[in-house]
């Protein structure tokens, strides 16, 4: 016995069905691997960008720290001085002091003003302005002209002398 002629039909759909398992075979063989190429390529492109964000954030942070403690204890060490002449000193020495903690050694300044003449008169008010500019990691200082290459971060305190001191 012959075997039946298959019709033009039937044998391009047993053809269809061989080419699809071959091109799925074919297929899964050619993407073997991409994906963990994917999500190498997608996490350094995500991840490097939130990691200099979190270290910017962090320099920002640091900064409003410095400038808070660098104001509150030039203000006590001012209104803590026994006579006019050692205040501001006294004052610039805490100052740097609170700069140096959160690393930014020269970049900080106070500014110092009174309510009245003298200063340090009783129940008088010292009121200092600190002020640091906070550099923007890994700018480099070409791009000047585009980008900021600090951000300034200020902060105020108003210190009160003591009213019943002795001066």
């Amino acid at each position: 016995m012959t075997k039946p002629d298959r019709s033009t039909g039937e044998r391009r759909v047993a053809l269809a069905r061989v080419c699809g398992r071959a091109r799925t075979a074919l297929g899964r063989k050619r993407e073997a691997g991409s994906a963990m190429v994917e999500f190498v390529f997608l996490s350094v492109v995500l991840m490097v960008p939130i990691f200099y964000l979190v270290m910017m954030l962090a320099r920002l942070q640091a900064g409003a720290y410095a400038v808070t403690g660098a104001a509150r204890e030039a203000g006590r060490a001012y209104v803590t001085a026994l006579d006019a002449g050692q205040a501001p000193g006294r004052a610039q020495a805490a100052a740097q002091v609170a700069f140096e903690d959160q690393g930014f050694s020269g970049n900080g300044s106070i500014t110092l003003s009174c309510d009245g003449s003298p200063c340090l008169r009783r129940d008088g008010r010292v009121e200092v302005t600190a002020v640091v500019g906070v550099p923007l990691p890994f700018v480099p200082s070409a791009f000047a002209a585009v980008v900021p290459l600090t951000v300034p971060v200020s902060a105020t305190h108003v210190a009160s002398v003591d009213r019943f001191g002795s001066r």
